[in-house]
């Protein structure tokens, strides 16, 4: 059973994925998802994703480490088209519109996680 804690943690989760513009038909959205909750228990899996996260999403969802990170990365990449230049600036520094690249799979989720982290 999930906590109020959980649910109000899954929420904000949701928002900031609706603000970056993540759809939810994406594989990928789910995969983020479960590695912002992941990063927020321990957020050292962050520094490394090919070893421990990617393989533990994998697992959980019975797939490959190499299919959950081409999931994350197309879900940052349509993230970084179509969503809230203002989430991305205040959260990133930077967005598209300033001819930067999009952020790597762990920068995305650990900037997510330092997000929630930071507006508890």
């Amino acid at each position: 059973m999930k906590t109020c804690a959980d649910v109000e943690t899954e929420q904000k989760i949701f928002q900031m994925m609706l603000d970056l513009g993540i759809p939810a038909h994406l594989k990928g959205y789910h995969f983020i998802k479960v590695s912002v909750l992941m990063a927020l228990e321990d957020m050292q899996i962050v520094g490394s994703v090919t070893k421990l996260l990617y393989p533990e999403i994998a697992k959980r969802y019975n797939t490959t480490d190499g299919k959950v990170e081409r999931a994350i990365r197309n879900a940052i990449e349509i993230s970084w088209e179509r969503g809230n230049r203002m989430t991305f600036e205040r959260m990133f520094g930077y967005s598209r519109e300033n001819g930067e690249v999009r952020p790597t799979n762990s920068e995305f989720i650990a900037a997510m996680a330092d997000e929630i982290i930071q507006n508890q």
